[in-house]
Parts: C-alpha cells; structure tokens; sequence
C-alpha cells in the first residue's frame, strides 16, 4: 500500500461553515505526525479527509503518489483506529481482527497468518480466544490497532486512540505505540489528539491546528523550544507568556530590564516574552523578578508556584522544596537569557 500523506490546499466545509481551511501538509513515509490542537481547530476533519469520510470543498489528498480525493474509503487501503474502540462485541478477538481481510476477501491461509502476526505485534496472541467484554480497555484499544495492522496499510490512522484510557493505561499504551512504530519503520501515522504529552511523546513533528487552519508545524522540540507564536508557545507544554518591550539588548518588563535574545526585534516594539515554568528559579540569578506568591500546588516530585508580579502571574515549576515559601511571602525567581523566546507574531500596536 502506499505510504506517505499529503494535502494540496484542502479545504473542507459544513453548510457553508469552513472546518478546514487550505490545509497544505506532507507526512513523509514512515512518519509520525501529530495534529494537535483544541476541539473544532480542524484537526479531525483532516484526518476523515484522508480516510475518505468527508469529501472536500477544494485541495486533493494523495496517499503517496495517488491521488484518492474522490476514492472511498475501502478502496484507500488505510488502517484506522478511533477511542472508542469499535469492536464487534459478539466477535472474538481473533475474528475481530480478521474482518477487514476478510471485507477483502483475502485466502483464509493468509488471514490467519496475518491475525496470528498482528496479535503477536500489539501483544494480544494470549487473547485471540476472548470477546471484547473479557478484555480491559487498554487490551481492547491493542485489538483495535492490530485490526487496522492487519491489512498491511501503509497509513494508520489514530483519532484520540488514548483518549478514552484512565492515566496509567494511558501511559503503557504510549510506550506500546511507539514500540510498533519502530517496529512498523515504513508506515506513516498520522495521529489526532488535544493531549500534548502525547504528541511530545510520539511524534516525529507536530502539526498545531487552531480555528481550521494549520498553525504551526515542526519537531517536539523545535514547537516546545522555540515556539513561532502566542497560541503554539500555550498550546505545546506549560508557557509563562509575558508582555513587554523590546530595547537594546534584552526586553522591560514591567519596569524590569532582562537580557534575552530578542530576535532581531526593533527596540521600542511590543512583544511576548515566553519563558517554561521549569526553567525558572528561586532566589538571585541572572533576569531577577521579585513578586509574592499567591498558589503552591505541591506535584510529588516537584512543587508549583504561582507568583504575582505587578498584576502578572508567572508560574515556577520547582524541583520539591523542602521548605517551600508560606502563600503571600515575597520571593525572586531568576531565567537564564537562553531560555527565554522573544514572540512578536500576532501582537497588537494597541
């Protein structure tokens, strides 16, 4: 099957109501690519677009180098996993996982060799036996994958697959897919979700989809590091967004001077200084705050503090204190000038 995914200015409409607008991406062979993004941002509508479950405005859709635009679904040889499942529950697991072969009416030899080698792959060959109402939800999400494994696609799709999984199953299942995609090098994977550890964890890159459009798009660590906007900076991981002023040198912000890079900004102008809550530090350092803490969530292994400044809130995420600071006690926090990104896109003149 072909392998690889490519939208040529899709664009996708409900009754007028644009839900994807001029969509251009490319998701190479054995790739993942995460859509993330908030509910209504476009990013399932994009991957129904592949699937052939919506049918577009504008743009086309190739898988590799075929254009499926006006293909149905079954003739696009996808594999497609949704969260909630969608397991026949008087089928049994094995059967379950033969029913797309056997829609293609593939020799029963080779379906059962292909049942036995998807089982075996998501770890299920123990369960081939078993109904759906036998299995946890996290083993019924592994029959759901070694369903769409079976066909061979070369495209799987995963809409929110984890979405529906308590925390600690969550969890196992993340390291499960990213065992089958170093195990599956040539299928590419294009995967929804709204949850940004998922996307941090699995992804090769990241597409930030918000109001139908794409964003922002780029590695884990390219979005988180150095994010391009406002809205990608809040939406991949936690983000202190800070508004000041651009000067020689560095930024002000409320009153207070700070080296960091400003990106070639023009002195004078306005901007949004984004510095991870996990790169700031208590007490004296270079680019020194001093405000008055208004929340201490303590997290286990580390304690969060929201501290006010001038009317500001900036969170720190520090390693656990053994003596944290009482709630309205006055205390510095400190950055480093490289972990800070000057943003100016998208901020106003006003």
């Amino acid at each position: 099957m072909s392998s690889g995914i490519r939208f040529d200015g899709v664009t996708v409409s409900y009754d007028g109501h644009v839900v994807l607008d001029a969509l251009d991406l490319t998701v190479a062979p054995g790739e993942v690519m995460a859509l993330l993004g908030p509910s209504g941002s476009g990013k399932t509508t994009a991957l129904r677009a592949v699937a052939g479950f919506v049918r577009p405005a504008a743009g086309r859709v190739f898988l590799g180098d075929r254009d499926v635009t006006a293909l149905p679904p079954h003739r696009r040889g996808i594999g497609m996993v949704v969260q909630q499942y969608a397991l026949f529950p008087h089928m049994r697991v094995e059967d379950n996982v033969a029913f797309g072969l056997k829609a293609r009416r593939t020799a029963r030899d080779e379906i059962r060799g292909r049942v036995a080698e998807a089982l075996e792959l998501t770890g299920m060959a123990a369960y081939a036996r078993r109904y759906p109402r036998e299995l946890s939800g996290g083993q019924q999400q592994r029959v759901a994958i070694a369903r769409a494994l079976a066909i061979r696609p070369g495209v799987l799709l995963l809409d929110e697959p984890l979405s529906a999984l308590d925390a600690r199953l969550r969890s196992g299942m993340l390291a499960e897919l990213a065992r089958l995609h170093r195990e599956l090098p040539d299928v590419s994977i294009l995967y929804v979700t709204h949850d940004q550890v998922e996307a941090l964890t699995l992804a090769d890159r990241i597409a930030v989809m918000d109001s139908a459009r794409l964003q922002a798009c780029g590695t884990p660590r390219e979005l988180y590091r150095a994010p391009a906007d406002e809205f990608t900076a809040s939406f991949v991981g936690n983000a202190n967004l800070l508004p000041v002023t651009v000067r020689p040198g560095g930024v002000t912000f409320v009153g207070t001077g700070l080296e960091v890079d400003t990106m070639g900004a023009a002195p004078g102008a306005r901007a949004t200084l984004c510095v991870r809550p996990h790169l700031i530090g208590l007490g004296d350092g270079p680019n020194r705050l001093s405000g008055t803490v208004r929340e201490i969530q303590w997290r286990g292994s580390t304690h969060r503090l929201y501290v006010e400044i001038d009317g500001h809130r900036v969170m720190a995420d520090l390693r656990e204190l053994r003596n944290p600071p009482a709630l309205g006690d006055p205390v510095s926090l400190h950055f480093s000038p490289e972990d800070a990104v000057v943003l100016t896109a998208g901020v106003g003149d006003d």
